[in-house]
């Protein structure tokens, strides 16, 4: 973990990180007793802030070259990818944000995608919180029916319960800021 992820870490950790002995509902369906707000993290701005200096300079560089684009299924994503955009503008450097919807518009343009996605090639996957990487799946899917590539995914935290395996499965490869592991250690 680089100097900014434990940053983040110390300052946001006890406000993420929840365990219970009743278990949470997961928007996978499962039931998990580590429960993982993000939210904590991406809607508030300092740490919004450090967490996208932290995907810029220490997540994003392990998985290879800038980004044309990132984003990923609405809700989750959103903030983050237009954090990474931002942090990266502030190095002269243009990544497009996206926004996948969870159902195409039914209105105007009926676009699942919203972000200037014509202009690229490639997006980065973005998540908050990967759990069996159903949410992500589905960007994925809109992302390459668009005529996008998708080859690397970032989150927040892994909750290593299959997700990393389910993207791999779809050739993607995932860099997590945190693994649950480094909250229930």
């Amino acid at each position: 973990m680089g100097p900014l992820a434990q940053q983040l870490f110390a300052d946001a950790s006890a406000e993420v990180y929840r365990y219970s002995s009743e278990p949470f509902k997961l928007a996978s369906g499962q039931l998990s007793h580590h429960y993982f707000n993000c939210k904590r993290i991406t809607l508030t701005p300092a740490r919004l802030a450090l967490l996208a200096r932290t995907l810029r300079d220490e997540v994003i560089p392990l998985s290879g070259a800038t980004p044309e684009a990132a984003g990923g299924l609405t809700l989750g994503a959103d903030p983050i990818a237009y954090a990474v955009s931002l942090a990266y503008l502030e190095r002269g450097l243009t990544v497009y944000p996206l926004v996948v919807r969870k159902e195409a518009k039914e209105h105007g343009l009926a676009r699942r995608i919203e972000g200037e996605y014509q202009l690229v090639k490639e997006v980065l996957l973005i998540d908050d919180v990967v759990t069996t990487a159903g949410s992500s799946l589905k960007a994925v899917e809109a992302f390459r029916a668009a005529g996008l590539a998708v080859k690397r995914c970032i989150c927040i935290v892994d909750r290593e319960e299959g997700g990393r395996e389910a993207l791999k499965a779809a050739g993607i490869e995932l860099f997590a800021v945190f693994k649950k592991s480094d909250f229930s250690a």
